[in-house]
């Protein structure tokens, strides 16, 4: 089926522009342009659209402001702004409704990069309630404990980038909304950033004051989530996963930007999970109600009762956002490497082996010699399996 794709801006030179760049792609998308806010929710009424392209400084009704009103009627659509670097204010106040940012002028194929990668996961998402929370998803839960202390680090007025990063660098949701951020063209950051804290040193203080204080794009997890999944443990598990990951990825002599990869996709490894607790409370109850009964594991329990797994959640979200391709699919294929389409040991062979190592050495601290859910026919084709050992030593070495 066609992805169909809307395209909004009030400037007739770059419409006609983009519907010639974009002529030959007529084969795979359905593409549509209008001049106006008003115009594209006039024929979002009659047609269904896969995903929105919108400027972001039109008169009347701004890209921010169209891209709102699309977010809560049609919320499984794909919301993407098209801007100039002049605009951050205005973009600012995009970010809890656009998936991802694009700066103007854009090339070609990034635009159809940025769409065909947007909507390569929706497969997975094969429960229409799952699309519609997942991607109308505009704020991000936090650990309390962090929220604290994230919001009187940012009123204070010693505040400093090396404190906000490192707090962010603890937890998940914030993990992921910077990042989303500073690696969107946007910001045209020479380069991909993977570490939150240079993320925070790279957006600015006063960025992320408005992200936090202004916006607030985070919120603190309910109570009833507190209830349902140990949120605390689910963190700290995910840290150090990630820290595992980029051990494994340095040994392995990955390189520099494959190892900070592997540590944000080890870190962001179980948002899902956090994201289905929070959004689904009595559906992941029962997932945890399952796992009680038949001591299964967490994503076949979720298979199960949901339908789709945690892993899929968030790399489905990260997709969305324009993660890099091999972050999102460390996530998405944690749990089953041998599904991703990399031939050789790719970050979702580092993340698969990781999870496991920092589930059982937290279990059985110095005593466990194999790895159980390992997928050994996996690691036997990468001709890893010896180097298992040398890794867990490695490992306990530095915990």
């Amino acid at each position: 089926m066609k992805q169909r794709i809307l395209f909004v801006d009030d400037e007739p030179n770059i419409l006609k522009g983009l519907q010639r760049s974009l002529r030959p792609l007529r084969k795979i998308w359905d593409m549509t342009f209008v001049d106006s806010g008003e115009a594209a929710l006039d024929i979002l009424e009659k047609k269904e659209f896969h995903v929105i392209i919108s400027d972001m400084r039109m008169p009347e009704m701004d890209g921010g402001q169209l891209l709102r009103q699309v977010q809560e009627r049609w919320p499984t659509m794909v919301r993407i702004i098209l801007s100039g670097h002049s605009d951050q204010e205005l973009i600012m106040k995009s970010v809890k409704s656009a998936h991802q940012y694009l700066s103007k002028p854009c090339e070609k194929q990034t635009l159809i990069n940025a769409v065909n990668r947007a909507c390569s996961l929706k497969a997975l998402m094969n429960k229409k309630n799952l699309q519609l929370v997942i991607s109308g998803i505009d704020t991000m839960p936090i650990l309390p404990s962090l929220y604290s202390r994230v919001m009187k680090e940012l009123r204070s007025p010693e505040a400093s980038t090396a404190g906000i990063g490192e707090i962010i660098a603890q937890d998940v949701g914030m993990t992921a909304k910077v990042l989303q951020l500073v690696n969107s063209s946007f910001f045209g950051m020479p380069r991909h950033v993977a570490s939150p804290s240079e993320a925070v040193v790279l957006l600015g203080i006063d960025v992320v004051k408005t992200l936090i204080l202004s916006i607030e794009v985070f919120s603190e997890y309910r109570e009833r989530t507190l209830s349902i999944i140990p949120v605390s443990k689910v963190y700290e598990h995910c840290v150090r996963t990630g820290v595992i990951a980029k051990q494994i990825a340095r040994m392995e002599k990955k390189s520099k930007e494959a190892q900070d990869n592997a540590m944000i996709a080890g870190i962001l490894h179980d948002l899902g999970r956090l994201l289905l607790a929070e959004n689904f409370p009595e559906d992941y109850k029962a997932v945890m109600d399952h796992i009680k009964r038949t001591q299964c594991q967490i994503h076949e329990a979720e298979a199960e009762v949901l339908g789709v797994t945690h892993a899929e959640i968030g790399g489905y979200l990260l997709s969305l956002w324009g993660l890099p391709d091999d972050i999102v699919e460390g996530v998405v294929y944690h749990h089953h490497p041998a599904a991703c389409i990399a031939e050789d040991f790719s970050i979702c062979g580092v993340i698969h082996v990781a999870n496991l190592m920092e589930r059982h050495e937290r279990i059985q601290p110095g005593g466990w010699e194999t790895l159980p859910g390992l997928d050994n026919r996996y690691m036997a084709k990468q001709g890893l399996v010896d180097r298992i050992p040398m890794w867990r030593d490695r490992v306990r070495s530095t915990m």
